[in-house]
């Protein structure tokens, strides 16, 4: 990919749009009236002090400082909420791993490899997913069964685990052509009779040369591995693993409807009356703050160019917020991952004919910082990123919706 513009220019305008809530107050104490932001507990009154201590330890346990952090509990409401100690009108997640005042640090995990090896890579921090959760610019709530310090520890390693898992791909893209599987696991995106999906799961993550697809299927490749990955290998919880194969298998296709419908809402095939068809792992979190990405995430950058828009694959693109600024690669087309900026020039360059940047590069339209400011906001402002985001559910913490029949 051609180097783009090293002035930062863009992204500080991002940084700062016209405030939807107030001011963050002192880090101390209760602080200000909670808003619809950062992470919060809504609680049995007797319940909530219980969960605001285990949840200063553990913002504490990440090296998060309580002077990051402002903190409201009203106890007679049983509601707890922590925010970012940042402006209310700051709401980029892109550089928290570049501000010396997070001291965010990468974590090193292991994976499995080919042969029964692992393999340990460098990882978005919990740390970083956390504090992204925290600021300003969208709400995670945690509320009835899931009111509890353990939902949102799950959820982070759940997270970490699909940013882990996203992070160095290499399947093949089919431009066009008909998808590929390795017809010893899969029959078309299905599981072969009598292959657990772990197993075939594990083979399109350590064969990927024998797999071709889209990154629509690749983006709930990504999703449902992180999360059966977790529970399987990670926390090795069989109960929750057994609610989670159970839902993917409810109509004996794991891969199918593991986002909600109501997320391709703004398409011009969308049925409304879909509509209520919840996804499997995934809910939509809508209106969303532009610049506000949380390691984890389904990202989608819409294709706003109806010429191209119609060519099958070039619809818009699915990836995986990464952290640290970073979002998936999964055909190993730029070095395993993207900045923000790159990945708005690979969407936009679409219009020009640039499929490959190898074969098309000498197609690319320069963009300056003030078009990539301008196609950092959303669609209905010109921009190419839509303000939804993909978000796993709290299982085993929350009664999920029951899907139809």
């Amino acid at each position: 990919m051609t180097k783009l513009p090293k002035s930062a220019a863009w992204l500080l305008a991002i940084l700062v749009l016209p405030a939807c809530a107030e001011p963050a107050g002192s880090p101390s104490g209760t602080g200000p009236a909670p808003v619809a932001e950062g992470i919060r507990f809504v609680c049995a009154p007797d319940q909530v002090q219980v969960v605001a201590l285990e949840m200063d330890d553990y913002l504490a346990s990440l090296g998060i400082a309580s002077a990051l952090v402002v903190k409201h509990l009203d106890t007679d409401r049983g509601v707890l909420n922590y925010v970012l100690n940042t402006p209310g009108n700051e709401f980029t997640t892109l550089d928290f791993a570049q501000r010396p005042a997070f001291g965010i640090r990468d974590e090193m995990v292991s994976l499995p490899a080919r042969s029964g090896r692992e393999r340990t890579i460098a990882v978005v921090s919990r740390k970083e997913i956390v504090l992204t959760m925290l600021q300003h610019g969208r709400l995670t709530e945690f509320r009835g069964g899931a009111c509890d310090v353990e939902a949102l520890k799950d959820h982070v390693g759940i997270r970490q685990n699909t940013a882990a898992w996203a992070a160095v791909l290499n399947w093949v893209w089919p431009d066009g052509e008909a998808a590929q599987w390795n017809k010893a696991y899969w029959d078309r995106g299905t599981p072969v009779p009598n292959i657990p999906l772990h197993e075939a799961l594990s083979d399109v993550f350590l064969q990927p040369e024998s797999y071709s697809f889209g990154c629509y299927t690749a983006a709930k490749m990504v999703i449902v591995q992180g999360m059966l990955d977790f529970y399987r290998r990670v926390k090795k919880d069989p109960e929750r693993l057994q609610q989670l194969e159970h839902r993917l298998y409810m109509d004996n296709d794991p891969l199918v409807d593991v986002e909600p419908e109501a997320m391709w809402d703004f398409e011009s095939a969308y049925q409304s009356r879909q509509r209520p068809r919840p996804g499997k792992l995934l809910r939509v979190k809508r209106q969303v703050a532009p610049g506000n990405f949380v390691p984890g995430d389904w990202v989608y950058f819409l294709n706003t160019d109806s010429a191209t828009y119609a060519k099958t694959g070039y619809e818009g693109s699915n990836p995986i917020y990464l952290g640290r600024g970073r979002f998936s690669d999964y055909f190993n087309d730029h070095h395993h991952a993207y900045s923000f900026e790159q990945k708005l020039d690979q969407v936009y360059q679409w219009r020009n004919g640039v499929f490959s940047f190898s074969r098309d590069g000498h197609k690319r339209v320069a963009l300056t910082d003030a078009d990539l400011l301008r196609l950092g906001r959303t669609p209905a402002e010109g921009g190419l990123v839509m303000d939804f985001r993909g978000e796993q559910y709290f299982l085993g913490f929350e009664e999920l919706p029951a899907m139809p029949e």
